[in-house]
């Protein structure tokens, strides 16, 4: 599509973003804490209802004007229609997930047979949400947008940024009228953003993509994935990125929503890498790797977000439990380097050295 002059994206005082991280691993609190310390914060859309996402966001706006900060929110793309898993795929996957199950009390024939045939995450609804309740900048995970969404969003004043996992991606989300990108290197823990869920993720640097990216389309880019300190900013900056983002190590600090068992895990010796498994969504997520992970990773199918359905109560149950071998512990390769304390001290730590 033709490109109208660019929304800027707003300015805040470091280079930094605090990055949306969906399942409640972002709060209110550490919005407001990594905000008021310099960075960028987002509110994390994904799987929210539309009613619970307008509640954040009307926080975020009180922040905003008490704090003299902007601040962003994430929304997962849906797949594209037609793209839901083989059913016998997917009841085989259950059959050999059945023993963890059973250790948590967990019905999969149950789980199976309620999968949604489709789920678009509330989709239209959180767009006319942010359409008539904008949002300074408004970024979008998992695929391309519509256009028609891309440009409603930016006539009603949001910046829009695209998360990108390579440079052909790069520049169809600058077609589409993207103002930014979201760069998201392999090493980014938790989802891929890749657009194609059956593509190899693989552990190749940040700074690699940022500026090839960069080269590509010239668009500013939040660059994200592989951030263990503020070296690793200064590398990212150095390639070309606007901005950087940080997102695993928020997750032991004070204001963090993560479950205790998996801001344990992220300090636990037995743990000792990372890898990118389809095991627990169906999408390629960098994690911790577990017992399920290790029983469970060849076997996963492609099915984002029916294999979320179908192993989410176990999920759930694993973290209330404090059973860290089922759990999807989503951690980025500089998980080792994730502190407890504030938020706001992580920001600052960061920024110490630019």
């Amino acid at each position: 599509m033709a490109r109208t002059t660019a929304t800027p994206l707003p300015a805040t005082d470091l280079p930094l973003v605090a990055a949306p991280m969906a399942g409640g691993a972002t709060t209110p609190d550490l919005v407001a804490a990594t905000s008021g310390a310099g960075a960028l914060a987002f509110l994390a859309g994904g799987y929210q209802t539309p009613d619970a996402l307008a509640e954040q966001l009307r926080v975020a706006r009180g922040l905003a004007r008490g704090l003299g900060r902007p601040y962003g929110v994430n929304v997962f793309v849906p797949p594209p229609p037609g793209t839901a898993p083989d059913p016998a795929a997917l009841a085989a996957f259950a059959r050999r997930l059945a023993p963890d199950a059973a250790a948590h009390g967990v019905d999969l024939d149950a789980a199976l047979g309620s999968l949604p045939a489709t789920d678009d995450d509330g989709w239209r609804a959180k767009l006319d949400l942010l359409r008539h309740d904008p949002a300074p900048v408004v970024s979008f995970t998992f695929g391309p947008p519509p256009a028609a969404d891309v440009a409603a969003l930016r006539a009603a004043g949001s910046a829009v940024l695209v998360t990108v996992t390579t440079p052909a991606e790069a520049v169809a989300a600058q077609e589409l009228g993207a103002d930014g990108l979201v760069v998201q290197g392999p090493r980014a823990g938790g989802h891929s953003g890749t657009w194609d869920p059956a593509r190899a993720v693989g552990d190749g640097a940040t700074s690699d993509v940022v500026a090839a990216v960069v080269a590509r389309t010239g668009l500013p880019v939040v660059a994200a994935g592989g951030v263990d300190g503020g070296p690793a900013v200064a590398r990212l900056l150095h390639a070309g990125a606007r901005a950087v983002a940080v997102g695993t190590l928020l997750l032991r600090t004070d204001e963090s929503g993560a479950s205790a068992t998996h801001r344990d895990a992220l300090a636990d010796p037995r743990y000792d890498r990372t890898v990118v498994t389809r095991a627990f969504t169906g999408r390629p997520a960098r994690a911790l790797r577990n017992g399920f992970v290790g029983r469970h990773d060849e076997h996963a199918p492609v099915g984002y977000p029916q294999v979320h359905h179908l192993t989410r109560e176990l999920r759930r149950r694993a973290a209330a439990a404090g059973d860290a071998e089922r759990l999807h512990l989503w951690a980025g390769t500089g998980y080792r380097s994730a502190p407890t304390g504030s938020a706001a001290d992580v920001v600052r730590e960061l920024a110490a050295g630019l």
